[in-house]
């Protein structure tokens, strides 16, 4: 007797971190997925794991029938970076936005953003219908990237799902790796906040959206506290049991920050996350960075989270 055919196709441009959490999510033998590497090392990683996977770097498209039958597409492949002559476009749009609009299987579509488009707001809270102020050239790409693909929703009949990510932690992605290299440092910035997110409950965000489509949509995906990074971080020695770096005045520790480390400290904002519980009914697993990390810790020393 043969195998039955999976009913539901995902395809994600740029199959990473937060693509293979979700993939990780979903019903094996009700879907497949498939997905891009940008070179033969990372194809021959994701087959690896288990996937189909294609050659994508963003200069070139897919071979062609990569797409056919996707009924879901995630995208979290940035737009082009600075000095690159596409910088601004998305490389996804440019080569495939025909593609995907003559896909009659599609049913969604996942745009990966970022809460860096909100800019600067002082620590005021912003929600999906504030205004859009991005502080930094990459961010500004990204908002013109989200707008050119909610914009393809309305021309197109593209089912687009925008989703705005905070900081994203988890297993093999954290504060632990600083500590235990030693790079880790406590930075004095009072009443600054940074807004972070598992990467577990990014992939419940995403699979409750495809499961209740709203083409168009926006959301902020967020954890429900906001932290000074010097606080996650002594909370996380606590958990490692070592010492607590010394605090280093912003001041300080900027004089030697890369222009993107520097960006995200020059925006200060409180993003709120209520849109994905009303609309999407999500009950995020890890609410904050405690429950967070301490899952991140269990995970790494190989023991099955109770939950």
């Amino acid at each position: 007797m043969s195998a039955a055919i999976p009913e539901k196709r995902l395809f994600c441009f740029g199959l990473g971190y937060s693509a293979r959490a979700l993939a990780g999510r979903l019903e094996p033998g009700k879907w497949s997925v498939a997905g891009t590497a940008m070179t033969q090392e990372g194809i021959a990683t994701l087959e690896r794991h288990g996937f189909q996977a294609h050659l994508f770097d963003g200069d070139a498209p897919l071979a062609a029938g990569a797409l056919d039958g996707a009924t879901h597409i995630l995208i979290s492949i940035p737009p082009g970076h600075a000095g690159d002559p596409n910088a601004g476009c998305d490389p996804v749009a440019s080569h495939h936005d025909r593609d995907m609009a003559a896909l009659e299987s599609l049913e969604w579509l996942g745009y990966l953003s970022s809460t860096g488009v909100y800019g600067d707001t002082g620590g005021r809270q912003v929600d999906e219908s504030s205004a859009l102020k991005p502080t930094c050239g990459r961010s500004r790409r990204r908002a013109a990237v989200e707008a050119a693909w909610l914009d393809m929703a309305g021309t197109a009949g593209l089912p687009v799902h925008v989703f705005r990510l905070a900081g994203i932690y988890g297993p093999g992605r954290s504060v632990f790796e600083r500590l235990r290299n030693g790079t880790a440092r406590r930075i004095e910035k009072p009443g600054h906040l940074f807004g972070r997110i598992h990467v577990d409950d990014i992939a419940g965000v995403l699979k409750s959206s495809m499961a209740r489509p709203l083409p168009g949509a926006i959301y902020n995906v967020t954890d429900d506290l906001a932290a000074e990074a010097s606080t996650v971080t002594t909370f996380a020695c606590g958990l490692l049991g070592v010492a607590v770096p010394p605090l280093t005045p912003f001041a300080d520790a900027a004089r030697e920050m890369s222009a993107m480390a520097l960006s995200f400290w020059r925006d200060n904002r409180l993003v709120a996350n209520a849109k994905i519980k009303k609309e999407l009914g999500v009950a995020l697993r890890y609410p904050d960075y405690k429950a967070g990390l301490r899952a991140v810790l269990a995970a790494e020393n190989g023991y099955t989270e109770k939950r």
